[in-house]
């Protein structure tokens, strides 16, 4: 499994149309706050597939498949959304793309 620190800007060049799974975990005041519901509607937005979900520690994790380039701009959306101010810090993790999901939701 890599761990890549996302900057967001010029982050992948040759291997964008490459399938992979992407694992964020948001750090912050991020449960509580619609957190789950507003990731859930900026997903349908990109052609990807997982869930959101809240964790036992406070945190909100996300898991999303899709094309590398797709995932990006997915999560470039939700810290450039109304949850921005809620984030305080995102660990993210890229791993192989596996196609377990058929769509993204909410997981409880």
């Amino acid at each position: 499994m890599e761990l890549w620190v996302i900057s967001c800007d010029n982050i992948c060049e040759k291997k964008c149309d490459m399938e992979k799974r992407l694992r964020a975990v948001f750090k912050g005041s991020v449960q509580g706050v619609g957190f789950r519901y507003m990731t859930e509607r900026l997903a349908v937005r990109f052609p990807v597939t997982g869930y959101v979900k809240n964790q036992e520690d406070g945190t909100v994790e996300v898991v999303a498949e899709g094309l590398e380039q797709d995932l990006i701009e997915f999560l470039k959306t939700i810290k450039a959304s109304s949850l921005e101010s809620y984030i305080r810090d995102t660990q993210i993790f890229w791993e192989d793309f596996m196609g377990e999901y058929s769509s993204f939701r909410i997981v409880f």
